[in-house]
């Protein structure tokens, strides 16, 4: 393999100059919830790094062959012990993860909590109900900008 070049205009790909397989250099999927409620959105404070004690939305890294809505049904639950119905896609967002940069692939859903009671998890330093025209900082990743930017 090749040092990392250009490959049909994008960067960071390998390709070996013999054979000509070509390595691509893909992005993570994650998901993301957003929950709206009383005209309030519901972010959760992160625990840890990247970006620790900045408010992000409720989500995360999919798994090896799961589909994005089991994910992010997964990861809501995880973290904050309640259930999400997922009513549409909001949006996606290309961002960078962590102090390397990795490349990921954000899927935001619009959603609805199901009946029960928020109890942040270990990821999760607290979970609050924002008005839109009054959220809080700092923000995690750039995307979280974007996205709140499609509800105002």
């Amino acid at each position: 393999m090749s040092s990392p070049g250009q490959v049909n205009g994008k960067t960071g790909n390998q390709s070996c100059s013999k054979c000509g397989f070509v390595h691509y250099q893909n992005p993570k999927p994650c998901v993301g919830a957003v929950i709206l409620q009383n005209g309030k959105v519901l972010l959760v404070r992160r625990a840890n790094e990247p970006f620790k004690n900045h408010w992000d939305f409720p989500g995360g890294f999919l798994e090896c062959g799961e589909r994005a809505e089991d994910g992010l049904k997964r990861e809501v639950g995880e973290e904050l012990t309640v259930g999400v119905k997922i009513i549409r896609v909001l949006g996606i967002y290309p961002d960078t993860y962590g102090p390397g940069g990795e490349a990921t692939l954000n899927i935001y859903y619009y959603c609805k909590i199901l009946p029960g009671n928020i109890v942040p998890q270990i990821e999760i330093a607290e979970a609050e109900w924002f008005a839109i025209n009054a959220l809080p900082a700092p923000l995690a990743f750039g995307h979280v900008k974007l996205v709140l930017n499609t509800l105002k």
